[in-house]
């Protein structure tokens, strides 16, 4: 049976760039796989796989996830009870957390415990928004980044001025370094988050995403 990753749409977020990018990484590789851009918690309820975009702030984010009825309750029973694959992206990252401090408190999902913090890079050279091409480090092995490449290979794109700081030092599974230590991508079980923008990372973005169409946690 053909699967269906659902990309949601709650009113922020990359979604085209993102949505034609993971088409790209199904004809790449020869994936049976549909891709659906939806707010529609009926929808999410039956996909085989969530996308979580996200492109401004931690608390507009969240509101707007909040804002469509049931599909806060459609994303906590199809990722966290039933277990299908979820992705985040830069925010959709960080509304994993449970909570972010970008202009006052926001309670996020709470699906991995951690809060999101202001980058501090405690040098003037070194500008927030941290913004541009940065290596990542892989922390532990993990089937969404297999296949990434080392050195030049392994340069993903970012756009942030918060960072997620994970209670557990085991969830942070690649990081890169910009003033401090940045959690780059973070997974737990059937979860998976990446800081970096996939869908502006060139070959290593579509293969990642390629990679999280594959997965089977």
């Amino acid at each position: 049976m053909t699967e269906c990753v659902a990309i949601i749409d709650y009113g922020s977020g990359n979604l085209r760039s993102v949505e034609k990018a993971v088409m790209r990484a199904i004809a790449d590789n020869g994936l049976d796989c549909r891709v659906s851009v939806t707010s529609s918690p009926e929808t999410v309820l039956s996909a085989s796989r969530i996308i979580l975009p996200g492109v401004g702030a931690f608390a507009d984010c969240m509101r707007g996830v909040r804002r469509i009825d049931g599909l806060d309750a459609a994303l906590a029973e199809v990722v966290w009870r039933k277990g299908r694959p979820f992705l985040g992206i830069c925010v959709g990252m960080q509304l994993l957390a449970d909570e972010g401090l970008e202009h006052g408190r926001c309670a996020g999902l709470g699906w991995i415990p951690g809060d999101v913090v202001r980058i501090e890079t405690g040098q003037a050279r070194l500008k927030v928004p941290h913004m541009g091409w940065n290596e990542l480090t892989l922390a532990r092995p993990h089937p969404v980044l297999a296949h990434l490449g080392p050195g030049a290979a392994a340069h993903a794109y970012f756009v942030h001025s918060y960072r997620f700081r994970a209670s557990d030092p085991r969830d942070p599974i690649a990081t890169t370094e910009h003033g401090e230590t940045i959690c780059a991508a973070i997974g737990r079980d059937n979860i998976i988050g990446t800081q970096f923008h996939p869908e502006k990372s060139q070959a290593l973005g579509l293969m990642l995403l390629a990679n999280f169409i594959r997965w089977r946690p």
